[in-house]
C-alpha cells in the first residue's frame, strides 16, 4: 500500500508573507487526521459487531434478522455516538496526552450503561453479550488502533511534519524555555513559529534561538489573525494583566488560535490541579499530595501482584540471564546493594551482577572519569562492566530481581529513582521529597532518557511524580516503559 505523507504545501518563503499559510497547513494536516481517526473507529467498530455476528449469529438463526440485527446495529450506532457526544474526535485531544484515551473509554462506558438499559426496558436475552462481550472487545480494538495511529503521528512529528505552529507571548527567559521544550519533545506536536515581546525584541536582534521575534505582547491577536497560529502559548510577563489577558481571548475570538496560558506559581498538573470560581473570580485550586489513603492501598495491591506475576512470567529468562553472568565471568549471579527507601529508611535491593567482582573498590580510581549528572556516578565505557553486563543494562534487564524488592513491599513497580545511602545523604530539603514515597523499578526518568539526562532534570522527574502522582499515571509509565526499555535509549 503507497505510504501517504502529510507534506507542508505551502513553503516557509510563503509562510512568511502571512495571508494565514501556516494555520491552513496546520488545519489541513488536522482535519486529514480527524478523519483517518473517525474512519479507523467506525471500521474497528464495526469489525468487532460482524465478528460477533458470525460467530454468535448462527446460534440464533430463527430471530438473527429481528433481535440480532438489531442489537448489533443498535451497538455500533450507540458506540459511535457516544464517541461523538464526548467530543473524543476534537482534534484538541487526538495525537497526544492521556485525556484522548479518557475520553475513549468514558465514551465506551456510556454506550454500555446505555445498552444494558434498553436491554431491560425491552427484556432482551442476548443483551449481555453485547454489553459484557462486544463493547469491551471494542474498547480494545479502537484503543490499539489509536495507538497505532499515535505513533504514526510522533514519527511525522519527529520528521518535522504535522505540527501546530506557536505564537509564543511572554519574556525572553519563559519564551526560551517553552522553544527548548518543544524542540526536545516534538511528538508532543507543538513549533513555536514566532514571539512576540514586551518591546519586540529578542535577544539576538529580532530573533530568539532562531525563531524570530514578530511583534509586541499588544499586537499578538492582530499576527495570529493575519498569520493564522494554531496555539497562541502566554507566557510569564509583567504586561499581563487579568484585563490584558481578557482583552486578548476576545480579540482571539473567531480565529483558529487555541489561547494557553503557563500558570508559572509552581509546577504542579494533573489530578492535583482544579478551576474552581469563586465569586466570580477564576482560581486554580491545588489540592495536598496524596501519600495514604484508598488509592494507595490499590497501588500496594498492584505491586505485589504485578510483581508475583511478572516474576512467574519472567522466571525461564532469569534463568538464562543468571546462567549468562556466571559463565562470563568469576563471581555470583546476584549482586546486593544498600539503597534508602521511603521515609528514609535503608533496604537491600537485588540486582543481576553487572560488573566484575570488587567494583565498588575501584570507583574512587575512576572518579576524575566520571560522566554522571550531580550526585549520580555514570560512565558510558565502564572498564568494570562485563561482556554480558553491557548487555543487561542496555536492556534493563539486571534489574528484573528487583521484582523480589517489589514483592516484599521495599519498592515498588513505579516510583523515583532509588538512591544510595551516600547520595542520599548529600540531598537538600527540597531532595529530600522523593523519600516521601516508595522507590521504583522504573519512573518517569526511565521513560525520559535514563542516564542521558541531566541531575536537575532527573530529579525535576522525581519531584513531579512526588507530587502529581496518581494511578493512571502510573499506568502511562509502566506502559511506556517497555518501548524505552526495547531502544535501550539512555542505558549504559
Amino acid at each position: 500500500m503507497q505510504r501517504t505523507e502529510f507534506v507542508n504545501p505551502f513553503p516557509a518563503e510563503r509562510q512568511r508573507q502571512g495571508n494565514g499559510a501556516i494555520g491552513r497547513y496546520a488545519i489541513y494536516w488536522e482535519q486529514r487526521y480527524r478523519r483517518a481517526v473517525i474512519v479507523s473507529d467506525i471500521m474497528a467498530t464495526g469489525f468487532v459487531v460482524a465478528a460477533i455476528g458470525g460467530c454468535f449469529g448462527a446460534r440464533h438463526a430463527s430471530n438473527w434478522g429481528e433481535k440480532w440485527g438489531i442489537l448489533a446495529i443498535g451497538t455500533q450506532v450507540l458506540v459511535l455516538g457516544a464517541l461523538a457526544v464526548t467530543r473524543s474526535w476534537a482534534p484538541a485531544v487526538l495525537g497526544q496526552g492521556s485525556e484522548e484515551f479518557h475520553r475513549l473509554i468514558r465514551s465506551l462506558f456510556m454506550a454500555a450503561v446505555v445498552l444494558a438499559l434498553a436491554g431491560i426496558a425491552v427484556t432482551s436475552h442476548n443483551i449481555k453479550l453485547w454489553v459484557f462481550v462486544a463493547v469491551p472487545t471494542i474498547a480494545v480494538v479502537t484503543m490499539v488502533e489509536r495507538y497505532l495511529l499515535r505513533l504514526w503521528l510522533h514519527k511525522q512529528r519527529k520528521e518535522g511534519r504535522c505540527l501546530r505552529p506557536v505564537l509564543a507571548a511572554g519574556n525572553l527567559s519563559t519564551v526560551h524555555d517553552l522553544i527548548t521544550r518543544t524542540r526536545k519533545f516534538p511528538h508532543l506536536g507543538w513549533r513555536v513559529e514566532a514571539i512576540c515581546t514586551a518591546d519586540g525584541l529578542g535577544l539576538d536582534g529580532d530573533q530568539l534561538d532562531g525563531v524570530p521575534v514578530v511583534g509586541r505582547l499588544t499586537e499578538v491577536a492582530s499576527h495570529v489573525r493575519r498569520d493564522g497560529y494554531r496555539v497562541v502559548a502566554v507566557t510569564a510577563d509583567p504586561h499581563w494583566s487579568p484585563d490584558q489577558l481578557q482583552r486578548l481571548a476576545w480579540n482571539l475570538e473567531g480565529s483558529d488560535a487555541e489561547m494557553v496560558v503557563a500558570p508559572v506559581l509552581m509546577e504542579v498538573a494533573g489530578p492535583r490541579l482544579h478551576v474552581d470560581a469563586v465569586l466570580g473570580i477564576p482560581l486554580l485550586r491545588v489540592s495536598m499530595p496524596s501519600f495514604s489513603g484508598g488509592r494507595r492501598v490499590v497501588k500496594e495491591v498492584v505491586d505485589r501482584i504485578g510483581a508475583a506475576v511478572l516474576l512467574l512470567l519472567l522466571a525461564p529468562l532469569m534463568v538464562v540471564v543468571a546462567l549468562s553472568v556466571l559463565m562470563d565471568t568469576r563471581g555470583g549471579a546476584l549482586y546486593r546493594q544498600r539503597r534508602v527507601g521511603k521515609d528514609g529508611r535503608e533496604f537491600t535491593i537485588w540486582k543481576f551482577r553487572t560488573m566484575v567482582v570488587g567494583a565498588h573498590g575501584a570507583r574512587d580510581a575512576l572518579t576524575d572519569r566520571n560522566e554522571g549528572a550531580g550526585l549520580l556516578f555514570k560512565m558510558r565505557r565502564d572498564p568494570r562492566v562485563t561482556r554480558v553486563g553491557s548487555v543487561l543494562r542496555r536492556y534493563s534487564l539486571d534489574e528484573l530481581p528487583q521484582l523480589f524488592n517489589v514483592l516484599t513491599g521495599s519498592m515498588s513497580l513505579v516510583g523515583p529513582r532509588p538512591p544510595l545511602p551516600e547520595e542520599s545523604a548529600a540531598y537538600g530539603p527540597d531532595i529530600r521529597r522523593r523519600l516521601l514515597v516508595k522507590p521504583g523499578l522504573t519512573g518517569l526518568w526511565q521513560i525520559s532518557g535514563r542516564s542521558d539526562l541531566s541531575w536537575e532534570e532527573a530529579v525535576r522527574l522525581d519531584l513531579r511524580y512526588v507530587e502529581d502522582w496518581s494511578l493512571a499515571l502510573d499506568a502511562v509509565i509502566l506502559w511506556k516503559t517497555a518501548r524505552a526499555v526495547l531502544y535501550g535509549q539512555g542505558a549504559y
